[in-house]
């Protein structure tokens, strides 16, 4: 496994920066990556079909004794970009720290999402090194602009949807296995999203006439903006428990102590309590309860001592599942009550299906669990808080999940998007081995 790890670290030190389309330096690193899995991963692509599509993004198909129903196991090339002065190491040098089971790499896509793409590859390069042959088709998509766009899964999609391929499952990032996220619970559970938030952004704006700050008026456009973030953190999305959150604690129910265990089995009568709490536990549990939205970019005056002539806030808003882009724009012209703020709706996406939480391809996923990881780990439904690539793949599959196979601290998951993300070297190592038998399953 040695080598397997400097792979790894290799491919962590290309910096994959998720960049714009017409940026061709930064394009060009994609470049550099993929020829890199060319070199690393000779058997599988010696074997294995390859479509480069939408410039950047990859798809590989491994025939199988059957075509139909393939696997589908995705990650994405791109990272986020770092701002290094907040790291401890170079973001980008993929350096080992600790000994033993408390070895870490740190590096910007550690965890998202190079560590399951490298996984997967390692996974498929042995088997095909080994002789297997799936039992039916499997696909590797592996999308170049997830961070961003993310139409590079979409063109993948697209492609296959043109070759009548209906996947009977696919696999995305997504929930980890992780200890005390949910109240009482003292088993590890392993996160699977069956569903996804959708996500949209809306624009606030209020505009004035302008002119000097020495002469303000009563409601400088400013003034009328900040009144309408107030009032949306004012007046919160209401709380609910929606089918992902309920089937997650039904699942896990029998594992919680009895008080709560009765509590999460009667949701017909108790919902609205255990999403009250829920609300007030913390940042995760309350975007797991109710469709979130907060204002991120602000623009004002072009100096200090100017007044803006139009002032306007980016509302990044998660719809949960069974509200829409439609009634959470409705929401937001009750909630500001203010003709003088312009809402403009500038892109969005509507909360994914719901997919299957028992059947064969649940029972799969959950077998590669409690082969590869842990008998004693929980397999449990969830709800997506974030949005990934597999949302393209609704429109082609009832089956789609999203989780990432490795045993995650909060401090790990905290570090996801922002400084010293890592992964531990024996946790990723482990997650090799669930895409192994996921595949020796399907």
């Amino acid at each position: 496994m040695t080598s397997a790890l400097e792979r790894f670290r290799e491919l962590l030190r290309i910096p994959t920066v998720s960049a714009a389309p017409d940026d061709a330096a930064a394009l060009a690193v994609f470049d550099d990556f993929q020829r890199a899995l060319e070199r690393l991963y000779p058997a599988t692509h010696a074997h294995l079909e390859r479509d480069v599509v939408s410039g950047h993004a990859l798809l590989y198909r491994w025939p199988g004794r059957v075509a139909a129903d393939p696997l589908v196991l995705m990650a994405h090339q791109d990272v986020v970009p770092v701002v290094s002065a907040e790291w401890s190491r170079d973001p980008f040098g993929a350096d080992i720290v600790g000994e033993g089971t408390d070895a870490r790499i740190v590096a910007r896509g550690a965890i998202d999402d190079k560590g399951a793409l490298v996984a997967i590859l390692e996974a498929v390069e042995a088997l095909v090194s080994e002789g297997h042959v799936p039992a039916r088709d499997v696909y590797l998509a592996f999308g170049h602009n997830e961070e961003t766009a993310g139409d590079g899964a979409g063109a993948i999609v697209d492609l296959l949807r043109s070759r009548d391929v209906r996947p009977g499952l696919v696999l995305d990032e997504g929930g980890a296995v992780v200890d005390g996220v949910l109240p009482g619970v003292a088993r590890a559970t392993a996160m699977i999203g069956v569903a996804e938030r959708g996500i949209m952004t809306a624009w606030l704006t209020a505009r004035e006439i302008g002119g000097h700050a020495s002469t303000p008026a009563a409601m400088p456009a400013t003034a009328r903006l900040a009144r309408a973030i107030v009032r949306l953190q004012r007046h919160p999305f209401p709380r609910r428990i929606s089918p992902p959150v309920r089937a997650m604690l039904t699942t896990v129910a029998p594992h919680a102590p009895r008080a709560l265990a009765i509590l999460f089995r009667r949701l017909g009568v108790t919902g609205p309590l255990i999403a009250a709490v829920f609300s007030h536990l913390g940042p995760e549990t309350n975007a797991l309860v109710r469709t979130t939205a907060v204002a991120t970019e602000l623009q004002g005056a072009p100096a200090e001592n100017v007044l803006a002539t139009s002032a306007r806030a980016a509302v990044n808003i998660r719809l949960l599942t069974g509200d829409t882009i439609a009634s959470a724009t409705a929401r937001l012209h009750r909630v500001i009550a203010d003709d003088g703020i312009e809402i403009e709706v500038r892109h969005g996406t509507d909360p994914s299906p719901v997919s299957p939480w028992r059947g064969e391809p649940w029972r799969r996923l959950a077998g590669a669990i409690a082969s590869a990881l842990d008998p004693d780990i929980v397999a449990t439904p969830y709800l997506q808080l974030g949005a990934s690539d597999s949302r393209w793949f609704t429109a082609i599959s009832p089956h789609v999940y999203r989780f990432t196979p490795f045993h995650l601290t909060r401090s790990e998951r905290d570090a996801l998007h922002a400084h010293d993300e890592s992964i531990r070297v024996d946790v990723w190592l482990r997650g090799i081995g669930f895409y192994r038998d996921l595949i020796a399953a399907s």
